[in-house]
């Protein structure tokens, strides 16, 4: 008889029980890579660590400029995290799947604690972020040293936490071009997904083309269309008829930047950054076109600004302000709204054997 479950930093669970899931997050992580310097005229208002209320509006605006806001897992941090736990418990949270892979500093050691302190079910990720964040150890990596590893990591235990097991693959970063290390970790994510059966998420880069070539790389290589997640969609896929192309490959959709609400987007300075008003249409335009069945929604919470004790909206800014929107304005019946939040997740994490 084939049994489903869904493994956990605290060990298997039954599917059902994970409730309301948020499918693209970040608990502890490093994302100083990614530092931009500020524009010149704002160059001393970055300098001040930790930042205080009276920076947040510079900070939200430029995120990517102060370095303590990158990163996401020292003392400051880790406290400011589980207070955020907590809240999304106390609002109707019931599991967050932790994306963050090699290169930019996973712990789940402390993903363990946060569990166990906050009674949230937290599925760990196993895989490779982008090329640029990698050591040179890792970068000489073969596919099959990949897949060895994420499987490793799935059947046995994660590296870095021998006793916890990765619940999925991700998130799996790429750049544009796709670099020759980020082609062999998609290859292997899609040779090993079929063996172990479990879900496997994606980090585009942004431009249209992206997801696209990944999944073909994926399908390719035998991976199941079922399992996979394409994250970043709301900010990859701007034109409707492109996020309609793409939802007809089959793939999990994602949509988990809610709460990034400035227009300007520094990662990427000439597209403007959707607000959570056009997230919405997006998720609706896929509802509307039958698709309820492949929606996933997200934060992708990667900075302190984003924390409620920094002024933040928090990962419970969804369950409060998105989703009674989307039911009220936007007219997505509620049996849909526990289909994307908590049927969808469950069916994407499970494992049969």
């Amino acid at each position: 008889m084939m049994t489903a479950r869904v493994q956990t930093v605290l060990g298997d669970v039954n599917p059902f029980v994970l409730g309301r899931t948020l499918t693209h997050e970040h608990l502890a992580m490093d994302f100083s890579h990614f530092y931009s310097n500020p524009p010149e005229q704002l160059a001393d208002k970055f300098q001040s660590l930790p930042y205080t209320l009276d920076l947040i509006g510079y900070i939200k605006q430029y995120p990517y400029s102060s370095p303590y806001n990158l990163l996401m897992d020292d003392s400051d941090a880790n406290t400011a995290v589980l207070e955020d736990l907590i809240a999304y418990k106390k609002f109707g949270g019931g599991t967050i799947v932790e994306n963050t892979t090699e290169g930019i500093k996973r712990n789940v050691n402390f993903c363990k604690r946060l569990s166990q302190a906050s009674d949230v079910h937290i599925v760990a990720g196993t895989g490779y972020y982008i090329a640029d964040t990698q050591i040179q150890k890792t970068l000489l990596q073969s596919s099959e040293d990949m897949y060895n590893h994420m499987l490793k990591e799935l059947t046995e235990g994660c590296v870095d936490a021998p006793g916890i097991k990765a619940g999925f693959m991700g998130e799996i970063g790429s750049i544009w071009p796709l670099r020759d290390f980020e082609r062999k970790a998609i290859v292997a994510a899609g040779e090993l997904q079929p063996q172990v059966n479990c879900g496997v998420s994606f980090h585009p880069h942004r431009t249209p083309d992206a997801p696209f070539e990944i999944i073909r790389l994926y399908l390719e290589a035998g991976g199941s269309v079922d399992k996979v997640v394409m994250s970043h969609l709301d900010r990859t896929l701007l034109q409707d008829d492109k996020l309609l192309e793409f939802a007809e490959l089959g793939t999990y959709c994602q949509f988990d930047l809610f709460g990034c609400e400035v227009s300007y987007y520094q990662l990427n300075v000439s597209t403007d950054m959707p607000s959570d008003a056009q997230r919405m249409d997006q998720v609706a335009l896929l509802v509307n076109e039958g698709r309820d069945d492949k929606i996933l929604l997200s934060h992708d919470i990667h900075t302190k600004h984003r924390l409620i004790r920094y002024g933040g909206h928090g990962y419970s800014h969804i369950i409060n302000n998105v989703l009674p929107k989307l039911n009220s304005i936007k007219g997505i019946p509620q049996e849909v709204i526990d289909k994307i939040t908590i049927d969808n997740p469950a069916r994407w994490l499970e494992i049969k054997n």
